[in-house]
This record gives structure tokens, sequence and C-alpha cells, in this order.
């Protein structure tokens, strides 16, 4: 997850993240109407979504991701994950959360946890997350996420939690005493956000793939405690109790970078503002964002010019937001001075995002609707995950109910 979470097999698009076997080191259109409230369609079924009675339809693989309510979402979260998602709930039994539970793993604004959280929901739905297609709900709404998290803690090494690279950094940054467990042991509850719905594959990012190998080694780790003939005699069905989740690496390109420096991830922590352009800028914000961006003094523009990182970096923000191939983007700009280019890029972020603003605010305008998507979200995600809670207790050897 993003700190923002991970998941293969259909043929998808040369734009879709390709898969991987292993790990080195993680629309339908919401009905709107313009004349009358939106309404929200609660027919449920809590039934495993891959099933089938027709032996003729395909099982689709499962794919879990999320993003934290922290902060504006912004055109980082978007190009590398969000947009992603449009085009893989197609093709897979999807499910997409927003990962409060993690967004308190440092201080948090305990006014504005809640207003993100169905701000986030929103954007993903104006983005074009199709409920028809995908399970959207907040993790907190599904309890089992933490209680999952308390039977994996127990056999979950602290040496392996050691070795994280993002607890080292933000630790050392904060200091020991201004560090709460919980920055510790927040890959666990990752782990358990992946296991708990038998997730085949995570879209991943290079800075979650150790992530996702802690996730992998956990489940190994259950299945070789508890699993098989232990759990078949404890009544179980046995055999695994987990599935091994593969990660789902995003497309090239797909990294954002930020304004001020074209080495460093685009991010909703970064103390200044200009950085970053976020989903819900409005058209002179982001004028003035483009216009103050940081650049270079070399002749014409280019990608992949180890030498001009913010030249790459802007040159892929207007191919990913106009949706023109790369040949075509090189062939445009090449010969572009920066203010030429700058007003492009100004009008194709202005135009790709304006859609998404529209149809967020006519989400947000009914708060019933959103409140009935995320129930709905949620009982499906819940029927899944106590399915598989329930398997861990009684292979763990818990009195069951």
């Amino acid at each position: 997850m993003s700190r923002s979470l991970l998941s293969h097999f259909f043929s998808l698009s040369s734009t879709t993240p390709h898969l991987t076997s292993s790990v080195s080191g993680f629309f339908r259109k919401p009905r709107f109407r313009n004349t009358t409230g939106i309404r929200c369609c609660a027919t449920l079924s809590i039934s495993q979504p891959s099933g089938s009675d027709s032996p003729s339809v395909a099982v689709k693989k499962r794919v879990v991701s999320g993003v934290q309510p922290t902060g504006a979402l912004h055109l980082g979260n978007y190009l590398g994950a969000i947009k992603n998602w449009i085009s893989l709930q197609d093709n897979y039994d999807t499910f997409f959360f927003i990962v409060d539970l993690h967004a308190i793993t440092q201080p948090h604004d305990t006014q504005e946890l809640s207003r993100t959280t169905r701000d986030t929901a929103a954007i993903y739905l104006a983005c074009g997350v199709d409920t028809s297609k995908a399970s959207v709900f907040v993790q907190s709404h599904v309890h089992a996420h933490v209680e999952l998290m308390w039977l994996l803690s127990s056999m979950t090494p602290i040496g392996w939690l050691n070795k994280m690279i993002q607890f080292k950094e933000k630790s050392r940054k904060a200091g020991d005493e201004n560090v709460g467990v919980a920055l510790l042991t927040y890959p666990v509850l990752m782990a358990s956000d992946i296991l708990l719905y038998q997730s085949d594959f995570v879209p991943v990012g290079d800075d979650q793939k150790q992530h996702l190998e802690l996730t992998r080694e956990l489940a190994e780790r259950v299945n070789y405690l508890y699993g098989g003939r232990k759990w078949k005699k404890l009544g179980g069905r046995g055999g695994t109790i987990f599935k091994i989740p593969e990660p789902l690496i995003p497309p090239a390109g797909a990294r954002v970078m930020s304004l001020t420096d074209g080495l460093s991830k685009m991010s909703k922590s970064a103390t200044s503002d200009l950085s970053r352009i976020n989903l819900l800028d409005p058209k002179d914000v982001i004028a003035n964002k483009i216009k103050r961006c940081k650049t270079d003094s070399f002749p014409g523009l280019e990608f992949d010019n180890p030498e001009r990182p913010e030249c790459n970096n802007l040159l892929s923000i207007y191919q990913l937001v106009s949706g023109k191939k790369k040949e075509e983007v090189s062939r445009e700009c090449q010969d572009m001075n920066w203010g030429t280019f700058k007003t492009l890029l100004t009008d194709a972020l202005v135009d790709h995002l304006h859609p998404i603003q529209v149809r967020y605010q006519e989400i947000m305008s009914d708060s019933a609707y959103l409140d009935c998507i995320l129930a709905e979200g949620a009982a499906k995600a819940s029927g899944i995950a106590d399915a598989t809670l329930k398997n861990v207790y009684q292979a763990m050897g818990f009195l069951q109910r």
C-alpha cells in the first residue's frame, strides 16, 4: 500500500501492470444524475466472488490494494496506483480499500481522519473504480484486519521487523522516544490486509517490495506451523491456510517524481505543496505549480537522460495524462522550450483532472450514496475475511464459538 498495498494472468493492455512470479528483497461509471440525487444500488452477494456454478466460467484471480487517507491524494497516487486499478477491475476480483488503520502509525489529526477517509473513498470512485466490479471499503470497518494482525504477530520474529527499511528511516528521523510500536509492526498489519482475502496478487512499488516479502514469509510460516495434517487433526480441511501472494509490478513510467526534485518520489509528506499536483487542485493552482517546477538549462526535451531527471519526469507525466505513446511525446516535444512545454503540460493536466474533480463533487454531494457503497463493500469483504480468520483460529487451536 502506499506505504500507500499488492496482486496476475489475463491478457492486459500494454499500459496494464505486468506480473512477476517472484519477489526480490509488494467503471461501470457511478450512476450520476444531474437533476436528481445519486442512488446506491445495495444488492449484495456475500458468496466468494471468484466462484461460479458454470464450469465454463474462469475463476478470477484476486487483487487487493489501498491508499492511506493522510493528506490530499496527488498525481503520484493516481498515476502510480489508482489509475491502474481501473484496468485491473475488468479482469480480476478486486478489493480496493482505504487503509485508515495505517494512518495512525504516526501522530494524526483526529478531526481530519474521518473526513479524509471519506474524501479518499470518493476519489476512488471519481477516478473510475466501478463498484459493480470492485469492492470499496474502509479498513477499520472490517474488524478481522486487526484480529489477524494479532495472530500473525505471535509468530513474527522481531528481527524481521527490525530489518524493515521504512521503519529504520522514519524512526531515525523522529527519534526513539517519539516512535510508537505501530510504526514497527505495521508491516504485520499489511500482511493481514493481504492474507485475509486469499489474495493472488498485490500491486507493489519499489518501497513496498520488502513488505510483500515479509507477507509471503509469514504466509509460508503459518502454513508450515499450523497447516496440512496438523490443521486436519483439529477438524479443519487441511492443506494450506493462506495463499502465497505474488507482486504485480506497475507499468514503466508510472513512478511520478516530485516537481521540485526529479530524484525524489512525489509524496504527501513533502514539506512544500509545490512539489506535487493534488488531484483536486484547481486550474490556477496547477498552472502555478507547473510554472514554478524545477527544470534545467539543456536545449530541447528528452526522455531517459540521467542528467535530466526533471525533464524525464515532466515528459512522463505528460505522456501518462495525454494518453500518448512515448515515441509520440518524444517527437512532439524534442524541439520545444520549457515555456511552451509547460503550457502544454498544464492544459493536459487540467483536461485530464477536470472530469475527476466534477465526479468527486457529485459523489460528495450525496453522503448517503457514499455511505451505502462503503457499507456494501465492507459487508462483502467481511464475508471473505471472517472465513479466513475462522480457519486461522481453528488451525491455531482456539476454542471455536
